[in-house]
């Protein structure tokens, strides 16, 4: 959790900007600078990367940074509400922060055009600067959330994954540093293989609501952990079906054989 100084304080632009936020019951200025002081590293820029970006800059999260090695596609533009027509072509990760450092000019935006792995995983996410406060996973498969999941682990920094298909999601927020489970706890061993890891957008479509509804319930989650240090998904998986508009919340516990975090 990010610790605040008696020399941190905000401005009066961002006094002005964030005033309807500092006004709601619960929040102050001191989660406000939470916020603010923030950094997060969000993997994917896409369907769900968008709009939870989008929310959490709007919101004042001081730094975002996203990872994608990807280039935008005419069929992205029907959820991925960052880019336009003209932008066809380009990096998904350096254009979404281009267009986030114009929609909130007081935060930091970074794109880098790579894909997280295991191996480079503590150069991207600037581990010699300190650790981000939050890992956002907005992947669409399953191989690459357990390995996200596995870096979280690895240097106990909290993962808020979701995922959406069709017309579908689910949001787990996991902390590794508290051992109360992992993404491995809850979804067991993934293979490439697998039928159900080869479900994408891609491939088994996707409702444009779906994606902005579950970047949403993100940016949500994300600004009550960073802004009020609260977790309100603890031991709990968010299961969202926008076909029959219902919303349920499953529990979990840490495997206690799990092979990526109970070991620790």
């Amino acid at each position: 959790m990010t610790q605040l100084t008696d020399s941190q304080s905000l401005t009066d632009d961002e006094l002005l900007l964030y005033a309807r936020q500092v006004l709601l019951d619960g929040w102050d200025i001191d989660a406000q600078l939470r916020l603010k002081y923030s950094r997060v590293v969000m993997i994917g820029a896409g369907g769900l990367g968008c709009p939870a970006s989008e929310t959490l800059v709007r919101a004042g999260v001081g730094q975002v940074h996203l990872i994608d090695d990807d280039v935008i596609e005419a069929s992205n533009l029907q959820r991925q509400t960052l880019f336009l027509p003209e932008d066809i072509g380009q990096p998904k990760a350096t254009t979404a922060a281009a267009m986030l450092g114009k929609i909130n000019p007081l935060i930091k935006a970074k794109g880098s055009v790579a894909r997280l792995d295991e191996n480079n995983a503590y150069e991207l996410l600037a581990m010699e600067s300190g650790k981000p406060n939050l890992l956002l996973d907005c992947t669409d498969n399953f191989a690459t959330r357990d390995m996200i999941n596995r870096i979280s682990v690895r240097y106990q920094i909290p993962l808020l994954s979701a995922s959406a298909i069709a017309m579908e999601g689910q949001l787990a927020l996991f902390e590794p540093q508290l051992n109360t489970g992992c993404y491995h706890c809850v979804f067991g061993e993934t293979r490439v293989d697998e039928a159900a890891d080869a479900r994408t957008c891609a491939n088994s479509g996707v409702l444009a609501s779906t994606t902005a509804i579950m970047g949403s319930l993100q940016a949500n989650a994300a600004l009550q952990y960073l802004g009020l240090t609260k977790n309100p998904l603890t031991g709990k998986l968010l299961l969202w079906d926008g076909s029959r508009m219902q919303q349920r919340l499953m529990g979990y516990r840490q495997d206690k054989d799990c092979i990526v975090c109970a070991s620790r």
